[in-house]
């Protein structure tokens, strides 16, 4: 198969934002007091299941971005049995810890670039605008991208198939022609492929019926080089 276009996620695909964000939440533990009641483990393991749902109900339009921001930490807070009123500083003080740590994941760099080489190349990400912004200016991916699509600023979530019909206007390429590298299954394979684009699924899942669903599926990036002769 030839592609004439390949799209990008960004979290956990090109950027390891699951480890940014565990090293971010160790940060705000260790800066304010109040944690000590509780380990660093057991605020990443509650934050994490607090705000996967959370980003759940905003990807279905059930919770306002402002909501989502807010319930986060207060929720998680709550969950622990801490002062959830102090969720609005603990919230801003982990964007600034987060920050800290974005890094690209192992061998994304060194792909995405020989992949710019030889194919037209965008991103496709959820997330919150300013900060994907800031990403895609942190690691010059503004340059080295032909088109950068932000969900939210469409309107919706991925897998929102708007949002892959806005992506693939923007391409400018037909949606069979098109490879959308991503790492998550429902976002990424179930919603690309519904859109008609091929999808390499970047996954450690070992799920044969999942591994049906995407077009490739591969754990390290020196397969996703082979598979585009780069």
């Amino acid at each position: 198969m030839s592609y004439e276009f390949i799209y990008f996620d960004l979290d956990d695909t090109l950027l390891d934002h699951k480890s940014a964000e565990a090293a971010g939440l160790k940060d705000i533990h260790a800066h304010f007091d109040f944690f000590d009641e509780v380990s660093a483990e057991k605020l990443i393991n509650v934050y994490h299941q607090v705000n996967s749902r959370q980003w759940s109900l905003y990807s279905q339009a059930k919770v306002s971005r402002e909501e989502l921001q807010r319930n986060r930490f207060e929720l998680t807070l709550k969950e622990l049995g801490l002062n959830s009123a102090r969720y609005e500083e603990v919230g801003n003080q982990y964007m600034q810890f987060y920050r800290n740590h974005w890094q690209w994941i192992d061998g994304a760099k060194e792909a995405f670039y020989k992949i710019v080489e030889k194919y037209p190349v965008g991103i496709l990400t959820n997330g919150f605008a300013e900060t994907q912004r800031k990403k895609f200016e942190a690691f010059d991916l503004y340059h080295s991208a032909e088109t950068t699509v932000i969900s939210e600023e469409v309107g919706v979530l991925k897998p929102h198939p708007d949002v892959f019909n806005h992506a693939t206007e923007l391409a400018g390429v037909d949606s069979d022609n098109i490879l959308y590298v991503g790492d998550s299954f429902g976002s990424d394979v179930i919603g690309g492929t519904k859109f008609g684009w091929n999808v390499a699924w970047f996954t450690e899942n070992g799920e044969p019926e999942k591994h049906e669903k995407a077009h490739f599926v591969f754990n390290d990036f020196i397969k996703l080089k082979n598979l585009l002769k780069v």
